[in-house]
């Protein structure tokens, strides 16, 4: 197998040789067709704080799906030529993929079997790949950290690969949507997805009196400005991390009684709900593709802030 390899901050990714990999207990190994391109990734290689999560050296890439080429011992629910996609989170090992094991830049990689989801045979590779982590993440942060409802009202700042995941998902969960971006384009695009109304700036979110704004920018002041325009009693889900730090008016936090709150990633079972969306149809995602060998320089046209959508590395072109 080949894949590119991470060894520490500021150094540029290599492609390395491997002997394929085995399936211990408990384990599958995979072929892998396709892997997502994930800014975390442009974090590693630009900030230390990185290396507190990962075991260099590693195969990075945490977005994978493949064909199962080989099970391991105790493995009863999956078997050689089944197609799944890899939760990035939630392995009983604590091991993750891209960070503690190798991951899916790769020609082959490994997964335990809690970390599977089954792939609908309509669903195509490169779409499974961008829900196991970038679809994941926008799911959980609407659907179990937000606590969206049908009829709701909710605020999305942030139109990009995640903020488009996201505001479909509440869509598609009833809510009302109202989004804010600074791209003519993006706000085209949301209302596109069905979104109820698109606006320049996150301060105007107010005007529709939203009980829950996410915010996938994360630049520090679209977090003060989700508080600010949050309803009363509202509640701010935080997944963007642009800027690692933002200042907020605890006035606003306290009258409106509001909450701040964090997601990170998401579960197997949100990879398998976005999965029935996608195989009826009603998610599409945005997809740009790459080959194995553009893999590093795919990762720094996202540091360029040069894709809309997602970017997916397909490991048949």
């Amino acid at each position: 197998m080949k894949g590119w390899e991470f060894t520490t901050t500021h150094v540029p990714l290599k492609v390395v040789e491997k002997e394929d990999p085995k399936a211990k207990p408990g384990y599958v190994v995979l072929d892998v067709k396709a892997c997502g391109l994930c800014h975390s990734d442009v974090g590693a290689l630009e900030d230390e704080s990185w290396l507190n999560l990962m075991t260099p050296p590693v195969i990075i890439g945490h977005e994978l799906a493949g064909v199962i080429t080989e099970v391991g011992e105790g493995v009863t629910e999956y078997k050689v030529g089944d197609r799944v996609g890899v939760c990035p989170l939630g392995s009983n090992d604590g091991t993750t993929p891209g960070y503690t094991r190798d991951g899916g830049y790769a020609t082959k990689s490994t997964a335990p079997v809690e970390q599977l989801v089954p792939i609908p045979d309509n669903v195509d590779f490169i779409y499974a790949a961008a829900a196991t982590d970038a679809g994941m993440t926008s799911y959980h942060a609407l659907v179990i950290t937000g606590q969206i409802k049908p009829g709701m009202k909710v605020g999305i700042i942030g139109i990009g690969g995640l903020g488009q995941i996201g505001a479909r998902v509440a869509v598609l969960k009833g809510s009302e949507v109202y989004v804010s971006s600074r791209k003519p384009e993006a706000r085209q695009r949301a209302l596109d997805l069905g979104c109820k109304a698109a606006v320049e700036t996150a301060p105007e979110l107010a005007q529709f009196g939203c009980e829950v704004i996410v915010d996938f920018a994360g630049s520090g002041q679209s977090t003060y400005d989700a508080l600010e325009a949050v309803a009363p009693k509202g509640r701010v889900v935080v997944v963007g991390m642009s800027k690692l730090e933002a200042t907020i008016n605890t006035m606003s936090i306290i009258t409106k009684e509001a909450t701040v709150i964090g997601s990170q990633g998401g579960t197997a079972e949100d990879i398998a709900d976005l999965y029935q969306y996608m195989s009826s149809g009603e998610l599409k995602l945005t997809v740009h593709e790459v080959t194995f060998d553009q893999i590093a320089e795919g990762l720094d046209t996202l540091k360029e802030g040069k894709v809309d959508g997602r970017l997916v590395a397909n490991m048949d072109l």
